[in-house]
């Protein structure tokens, strides 16, 4: 976020960097200057025009209230309040008018959701959407970054014939960890009641708030892949009415942060090698289902630390501050 918020321009007339006290003195660079964190209390919020959160549910529950009061807005990029019905959740490309309906907080929705939605927006917009099929490849990152150290070093240890040790994935709080090295681990977040994931759920939930429509029928599988960062979607659409596919071309053509790389007979498609430290959704293997008349089948691609996360975060605060002009 700090880094895009330099690469972008933003208009930031002071940065304050906050985090827990055992980071508070430390120092971070923002354009060319050394800036001091300092401890996340609800003291420090006053005066912050636009609070940028990522820290972790449980602290933005508690701190997110406190900067509101004080006159902030906060753009939270974690699950406290995607689902809560007074918080606009925003994808800036597909629900932009959402922002300016906030009453203090905007959620900034989950990464596998961002990217479906961006490369969906046009299709539903021009056919309307019956049915999502999501599966997902998430890379590690998503994680946070002890996952990805642990993939290098399982790798490492793999191909050095050592033992292999694992702490993390799939979930840290869980008893049971699995070697993500050469493996793919079809969990992410901890499992609910009816037999889904909780990240399959945010995709199911979130899809259906952004777009505003209950009745899009959404179903997700979402599995951990061996990649360091950048995640990938198998998506299947049921859409409302017939289409060409040379027509749902254009209409992603077209769209504002997609890039459309689709020449299988070329071997052009889009990969997160390549998506990494990009800030578009990346669309291929655009094709007419085989079963269903009214059916396209996408591959979806996007470094989720950027549009899944830091980028989307700085376009609802650009939203924001465009408004104000």
């Amino acid at each position: 976020m700090i880094k895009y918020l330099e690469l972008r321009n933003f208009p930031v007339k002071e940065l304050r960097p906050l985090a827990s006290a055992r980071s508070a003195g430390k120092g971070i660079s923002f354009r060319g200057e050394e800036i001091v964190v300092q401890e996340a209390v609800p003291e420090a919020f006053a005066g912050v025009d636009i609070a940028l959160f990522s820290a972790g549910g449980s602290i933005s529950e508690k701190l997110a209230p406190e900067a509101v009061s004080r006159g902030a807005v906060v753009i939270d990029n974690t699950n406290a309040f995607r689902m809560n019905p007074d918080v606009p959740l925003v994808v800036p490309e597909v629900n932009r008018e959402a922002i300016y309906e906030h009453k203090g907080i905007i959620a900034n929705p989950n990464c596998s959701t961002i990217q479906m939605v961006v490369a969906l927006k046009p299709l539903y917009d021009h056919y309307g959407i019956e049915r999502i099929i999501v599966s997902t490849y998430q890379s590690v990152s998503g994680a946070g970054w002890q996952a990805t150290e642990e993939l290098r070093e399982q790798s490492r240890a793999v191909l050095n014939d050592e033992e292999v040790n694992a702490n993390i994935l799939p979930v840290g709080k869980l008893s049971k960890h699995y070697q993500m090295a050469f493996n793919v681990i079809p969990q992410i977040d901890v499992a609910q009641e009816n037999g889904f994931t909780l990240e399959e759920m945010k995709m199911v939930r979130e899809t259906k708030k952004i777009f505003n429509d209950e009745s899009i029928g959404v179903t997700a599988t979402c599995v951990r892949v061996p990649v360091m960062r950048g995640h990938s979607e198998s998506v299947y659409v049921e859409l409302k009415s017939d289409y060409e596919l040379s027509e749902v071309r254009e209409l992603l053509k077209r769209a504002p942060g997609v890039i459309v790389q689709d020449a299988i007979e070329e071997q052009v498609y889009p990969m997160p090698i390549d998506a990494e430290d990009r800030t578009e959704v990346f669309v291929g293997r655009i094709r007419r289902d085989l079963t269903h008349p009214r059916a396209v089948n996408l591959w979806v691609v996007s470094d989720n630390l950027l549009k899944g996360a830091a980028t989307n975060a700085i376009q609802i605060a650009e939203a924001l501050v465009s408004e104000e002009k």
